[in-house]
Parts: structure tokens; sequence; C-alpha cells
């Protein structure tokens, strides 16, 4: 089995920073692309920030020039630096993992629990 364990949410003021984490444990070849999502209710879930393997990045036009998506291979975990928030970043960010697994390297995608990230003065 695999498990993504996310962290780092929280309660922050406008311009304020957060760091949040995601590890992934368990039956692990290999992690393809790591990225971030988010939701408010009501509202379907939204790419935040995507990361390849090879290091690529894409961002959703919200968070350009904000955001920073991160990966340490060697620890299975993906990072996403927020700075300069704004109230609209307001959410429950999820991490989403396209995972090679064994004994066939077949891809499975798995997404982390959630973490709160409120914004506000």
């Amino acid at each position: 089995q695999v498990q993504l364990v996310e962290s780092g949410g929280g309660l922050v003021q406008p311009g304020g920073s957060l760091r949040l984490s995601c590890a992934a444990s368990g039956s692990i070849f290999s992690i393809n692309a790591m990225a971030w999502y988010r939701q408010t209710p009501g509202k379907q879930r939204a790419l935040v920030a995507k990361i390849t393997s090879s290091g690529s990045t894409n961002y959703a036009d919200s968070v350009k020039g904000r955001f920073t998506i991160s990966r340490d291979n060697a620890k299975n975990t993906g990072y996403l630096q927020m700075n300069s928030l704004k109230p609209e970043d307001t959410a429950v960010y999820y991490c989403n993992f396209d995972i090679k697994r064994p004994p066939n390297w077949d891809r499975y995608v798995y997404w982390g629990q959630g973490t709160q990230v409120t914004v506000s003065s």
C-alpha cells in the first residue's frame, strides 16, 4: 500500500508564507509527477502547481510568482512554498502523486488527506 501524508497548513495573515509538505510511504518504485490542488466549498478541485520527474514545473496563473513547487526524490516528498498569500488562497490543499509500484511498474494516482490553509487578518 501507499500513503501520502500532508503537513504544513494553518492560519496565516495576508502577505505571509506557508510551506506544505507531502510525504509518500509504502511500496514505491518511483514517483512521476507530483502536484498540488486546492478546493473551496462548492467548487471543483483545481490544479495549483505540478512538477514532473525531470523537474519541469507549471503553475496556475493565480499563483505564478508567489508559489514554488519542489520535490526531494530521495525522501519521496513534495513541497509547496507559498509566499505573499492572499485571502483568495484560502482552501483545502491536496497533494497528488503519480506513482509506479512493484512488481510490474504499474502506475497509480494517490491523493493526500488535505490540509486547510486559511489566509485572514
